[in-house]
């Protein structure tokens, strides 16, 4: 069922916020206080965090001062709809609850002017990698999570940054291909979705691209990543249109 949307709306994505990377966080504060003030929705579509290992952690000073930008924008009224990335998959109620967003399951169709869009955090769409597909059905595994999350906080935050470094080299034997979207799976996701638009990220490789499904052109829109500056996806009057705010 899609829902029905009107006005601008807003896509971001891949932020990968860190109390270590100042410029991107500052971006995202006049973001937040600059576009988004003027969107009817903004949606985050996944890796707003560089890693979440659990609402627990809302009480970190960072997430503190984060989740309370978040909290001005939509107490503004502008409604904020967050899918999870492959970083990000443990936000939970308690995240929403003090932020005021809204957390959506993924695929989410919405319309765009009647025109129906299909969202994604894109990384179910890379099937060529085998071994990451394995690892997301597992931690996207709601006993897997609860097994998780009753560990204690230090530990799970030790567990991530080993499971980072250990895909961070694991991509460097890995074909780039491998770590893109799988025409068979983009095909499927439209299909599935019965649209004619896509808009994800996670690869992060912006582009826009024409597939064809049930021998129809469809257009995938992907988002870019951020470093210290703020680029997003605006649809206005009918139009998809790529932005960037400069800090």
């Amino acid at each position: 069922m899609s829902t029905q949307v009107d006005g601008p709306v807003l896509f971001i994505a891949d932020l990968h916020l860190c109390a270590a990377e100042v410029a991107t966080t500052r971006a995202f504060e006049a973001f937040l206080a600059g576009p988004a003030r003027q969107a009817r929705t903004l949606y985050i579509l996944g890796d707003l965090f560089e890693y979440w290992a659990g609402d627990d952690d809302l009480a970190a000073p960072y997430h503190r001062h984060i989740a309370k930008h978040l909290t001005d924008l939509t107490i503004t009224g502008t409604p904020v709809v967050f899918l999870a990335g492959n970083r990000d998959f443990l936000i939970g109620a308690e995240f929403c609850a003090a932020t005021g967003i809204t957390l959506a399951i993924e695929p989410v169709t919405i319309s765009l002017g009647g025109r129906d869009a299909v969202l994604l955090h894109g990384d179910i769409l890379c099937t060529d990698d085998h071994a990451y597909q394995a690892f997301r059905q597992q931690v996207r595994n709601p006993v897997w999570q609860a097994a998780f999350l009753a560990r204690p906080l230090d530990e799970r935050r030790a567990i991530i940054e080993g499971v980072r470094a250990h895909s961070e080299a694991g991509k460097q034997q890995k074909a780039a291909n491998i770590m893109d979207v799988n025409e068979a799976a983009v095909i499927s996701a439209f299909q599935a979705a019965r649209c004619d638009l896509m808009i994800h990220g996670h690869t992060h490789r912006p582009a826009t691209h024409i597939h064809h499904a049930d021998g129809r052109p469809c257009e995938r829109w992907v988002l870019s990543d951020w470093h210290g500056t703020a680029p997003y996806l605006a649809w206005s009057d009918g139009t998809l249109t790529r932005k960037e705010l400069l800090v």
